[in-house]
């Protein structure tokens, strides 16, 4: 089993390099599927999850080939299937878009309910009700989610919470079905924004997209082309954390910095300095910072993706701080592995109260989900001696290359197989 040891207490210094947005990834490559002709996928993570969803569309008969570690090639013009294989796709949460992209490409799909972390309910009604609301049929076994579009068409869909996996689904659903589609109440994340962009780029007509409304014409159908995808802002915030958590000083590359405005907004609260270019942020921590409020909401909200991490962060800060998490009911799961290295933290419900300022200390940990074991990396950055993090298979799915981009900025990191 593959281990992270990290020996904290130093500052982090020096430059990291942004990977294209895990979140996008997972959405524009099921979105593949609807387009005829070869998609040239450009600044793809390299991480397991997208390693995940690629095996999961050549199951389906598509062509998947690398031209390196961060461009995809595929060809979906042969595909075979409507129907999703069950092992790979309890692996992870992103399965559920091949709903939307098998419907739209044969008028039926039979996916499997969701894998991916667990921290709480995170319910697919929303995803059921945009499929019905644009004519289809919806039946569930003890296997799949069986959905018959032979009626499939345009149709207006209400969410009743803004959703982004719900949000994505029907805009997949919906660009080849005849007619027009109006969808209101719609997440506005950047991964939103980023897939609309990469399907209008082959042809799809998808207006309003980063808005409360989504307009969508279908069109008979999509060509292929090259598109690349929007850095990670989830992955800049994490490294930008891990910086302040060090009292370092950081240039963080490929970024938008727009994305970032929620999360730059908070840092400069607690009295972190932050530098603005056309695609980087520098992040310098040189002054006493102080304690901050922070409650996690849609985009353009400080994102719930970001939770972990800032809770870690803040614990590192001296006086009480409070988060509270507005997204999903049981994110604060990873906290008794954090109590573990000397966090006073007390959850109730879904608030998190922080007294910080003590020293963390170093421990064996092990991450239990993407983002908490991210959080467990900034923990051990922030404190002196040795930790031990278990269980990398979460961070993988989310964090290309975390380790060599933490030892080009200082830190004292080494990942062993145990």
């Amino acid at each position: 089993m593959d281990k992270i040891l990290i020996n904290g207490g130093k500052p982090l210094c020096g430059e990291v390099n942004i990977s294209g947005a895990k979140n996008a990834a997972v959405a524009i490559i099921p979105a593949a599927l609807l387009v005829e002709g070869k998609c040239i996928i450009e600044n793809v993570p390299d991480i397991s999850d997208v390693d995940s969803i690629l095996k999961m569309i050549k199951s389906l008969g598509a062509k998947v080939e690398k031209s390196d570690c961060n461009t995809v090639v595929i060809d979906s013009q042969n595909l075979t299937s409507h129907i999703a294989d069950p092992e790979l796709a309890c692996k992870m949460r992103a399965s559920y878009y091949l709903m939307g992209a098998l419907l739209g490409r044969f008028g039926k799909a039979q996916v499997p309910p969701p894998g991916g972390c667990n921290f709480g309910t995170r319910p697919i009604d929303q995803h059921l009700k945009s499929f019905e609301c644009l004519g289809c049929k919806v039946s569930l076994d003890e296997t799949f989610v069986n959905i018959d579009g032979d009626e499939l068409g345009g149709g207006n869909v209400y969410f009743d919470v803004v959703s982004v996996g719900a949000t994505i689904n029907a805009i997949l659903a919906a660009v080849l079905a005849p007619g027009k589609t109006v969808l209101e109440n719609c997440a506005k994340e950047p991964h939103v924004v980023d897939l609309a962009n990469f399907l209008n780029s082959m042809g799809a007509s998808v207006r309003g997209a980063g808005t409360d409304i989504i307009k969508i014409n279908g069109v008979e159908s999509l060509h292929g082309g090259t598109y690349s995808i929007i850095p990670d802002q989830i992955e800049a915030g994490t490294y930008m954390a891990a910086a302040i958590a060090t009292r370092g000083n950081v240039l963080i590359k490929n970024v938008i910095p727009k994305h970032l405005e929620a999360i730059t907004a908070k840092f400069e609260e607690m009295g972190v300095t932050i530098e603005e270019y056309d695609e980087e942020v520098r992040v310098i921590a040189d002054k006493p910072l102080k304690s901050i409020r922070v409650k996690t909401m849609p985009y353009p909200g400080f994102p719930t993706d970001l939770q972990p991490q800032m809770v870690v962060l803040l614990a590192t800060v001296p006086g009480t701080s409070v988060v509270n998490e507005g997204v999903w009911d049981s994110r604060f799961q990873y906290v008794t592995e954090l109590e573990k290295m000397g966090m006073k933290i007390k959850v109730d419900g879904t608030v998190a109260t922080i007294e910080g300022g003590t020293p963390l200390c170093p421990s064996k940990v092990c991450a239990t989900d993407l983002r908490a074991g991210a959080s467990m990396v900034i923990a051990a950055l922030a404190c002196e001696g040795t930790t031990e993090i278990s269980q990398l298979r979460h961070i993988d799915r989310g964090y290309e290359h975390i380790v060599d981009k933490l030892l080009a900025v200082g830190a004292d990191i080494k990942r062993i197989n145990d």
